[in-house]
């Protein structure tokens, strides 16, 4: 039988720090309810064992109750081998466990052009990136950049798009004020697609040049940055537009979405401090998003810059543009092909009459959902280890944590919900922070400026390896290891990367351990 561990809580837990300054300070966003959820009120009960478990530790000496399982009951075991991030929440009921290998069997559906012998699998292109949502996100882990020039970069595209006409300010709702107007770009829309369908050309191939930077650490190391330069070589339609921007974005982790998505947006946005009122020079940010769904604005949660607000609508978007699949969300059978495209608007389309016309309807496309909701997070290793725990200290007194939030309780949900009223510790604020010119890919999206990404959860990165078969971190996998990631980190987090090339080497090979352990 599931159950929600906030319940084997005593209610006198021995956490008595109170939460940061900012959030007690920051004013709350109004008119961003989840009204995706079906949401049993928390009592007055529940918040103070919440707000008590939930509270800045101030003992480091063993490990924190039940932050072995980050994902609540949903924690799996963390096995040795590839698929450790593809297994299914531990919670599930025996329907839910059905609908969990359905959903992975679209996942990992191969999609060929139309028509074909097989109408539920055709519709692919006519341009696209991947021929499956498995390609790109491999074993259900990470994504990486080419390793060369003769590589594929299958789980790796750019983004593009145009700075928009100037829109009138009263035409701009409140809840989006800030929004950095950009259009797509005319020819070929908002992202990039380097695979075609027999007789269409590709738009492009994606080329990245590196220049090295070195980066003097205490105690005599070094460490190599590569810093990468992109473009869009071979161009199919002609060049692009003049003021085009290039945003690189690698295919992230799957693991513990459901839950994220079930993280009340009342906490999210409480730990916000855009006008950074208690001068620490951190300065999260809401991003807010129009749901198609919904018919509103909600807190952006889903993607590199917090785009989607939904696992849904990240997953409808994702057939879409990186597929060419039609759904009822993005209804276009030529997916994402623009108006200048005209052989690929015109070209056949699999859409199914028995599946509303779409290449994939409302039925796939929520076990696709419902699987990615699903995925369960590995537990927790060495977490009463010696230098784990040292690691655990210098992350908080570096002020990692500051927004790499380590947990929450998720809402309690109507039903069977897995993600029903868990203590999870994903490691993330899920807001949006400047990161800096280093990082910084100069493409607003939202309310996102150029140099904006949503805080990335931490939880299973120590597993990247054992997943994908490599440890490169970073939106665009430009960090081979866990410390270039930590090292590339300016802006806001200028302070702690620089606290880290500061420290001790042996402070600095813990906090690594640390972040392995997750």
């Amino acid at each position: 039988m599931r159950k929600n561990l906030i319940f084997l809580l005593p209610l006198a837990v021995a956490f008595s720090v109170p939460a940061p300054a900012r959030e007690a300070e920051a004013p709350l966003w109004s008119g961003l309810a989840d009204v995706h959820l079906d949401i049993i009120p928390r009592t007055q009960e529940e918040r103070a064992r919440v707000a008590a478990v939930t509270a800045p530790p101030t003992d480091f000496s063993s490990a924190w109750a039940f932050e072995q399982n980050p994902a609540g009951a949903q924690t799996v075991r963390a096995r040795n081998t590839a698929d450790a991030f593809s297994q299914s929440a531990a919670n599930l009921t025996f329907q839910q466990e059905m609908e969990f290998k359905l959903g992975n069997g679209m996942f990992e559906r191969v999609w060929v052009s139309a028509p074909a012998s097989t109408l539920a699998s055709d519709g692919l292109g006519p341009l696209y990136n991947a021929r499956s949502c498995q390609r790109c996100h491999l074993k259900d882990g990470r994504g990486h950049p080419p390793e060369g020039p003769d590589d594929s970069a299958v789980s790796m595209f750019l983004r593009v798009s145009v700075p928009a006409p100037k829109v009138d300010a009263d035409a701009i709702e409140s809840y989006i004020a800030g929004t950095h107007p950009v259009a797509p770009e005319p020819t070929y829309g908002t992202q990039l697609q380097d695979f075609s369908l027999p007789g269409h050309a590709p738009e492009y191939r994606l080329r990245i040049d590196y220049d090295d930077i070195e980066i003097a650490l205490s105690g005599g190391d070094v460490v190599t940055l590569r810093d990468p330069t992109y473009s869009a070589a071979d161009l199919g339609f002609g060049p692009l537009h003049e003021e085009a921007m290039l945003s690189p974005r690698v295919a992230p982790q799957m693991i513990g979405m459901g839950l994220l998505e079930a993280i009340p947006a009342q906490d999210i946005l409480a730990w916000a401090d855009p006008d950074d009122a208690n001068g620490d020079g951190i300065s999260g940010r809401a991003q807010v998003v129009w749901s198609d769904v919904h018919d509103q604005p909600m807190l952006g949660r889903f993607g590199l810059k917090a785009g989607n607000p939904t696992v849904l609508e990240q997953s409808a978007s994702a057939f879409a543009g990186d597929i060419g699949i039609s759904n009822p969300i993005h209804p276009a059978g030529s997916g994402e092909c623009t108006d200048a495209q005209t052989d690929c608007t015109a070209a056949l389309h699999g859409g199914d009459a028995e599946q509303g016309g779409f290449e994939i309807d409302r039925v796939g496309l929520d076990l696709v959902t419902f699987y990615s909701q699903t995925l369960a997070v590995p537990a927790r290793r060495d977490v009463d280890d010696s230098q784990v725990l040292q690691g655990r200290e210098v992350f908080f007194e570096t002020g990692c944590a500051d927004c790499h939030r380590p947990n929450y309780v998720t809402h309690r949900l109507e039903g069977d919900n897995p993600a029903s009223f868990q203590l999870i510790w994903p490691f993330t604020d899920m807001l949006l922070h400047d990161m800096g010119p280093g990082l910084a890919d100069n493409r607003p999206e939202g309310r996102a400026s150029g140099q904006e990404w949503r805080t990335a959860p931490l939880w299973g990165i120590g597993m990247t390896e054992t997943v994908s078969g490599h440890t490169y971190f970073l939106h665009d996998g430009r960090a081979r290891s866990l410390l270039e990631a930590i090292l590339w980190h300016g802006g806001e987090a200028q302070a702690a990367r620089d606290r880290v090339v500061n420290m001790p080497p042996a402070n600095r090979d813990a906090l690594i351990r640390y972040l392995e352990s997750l």
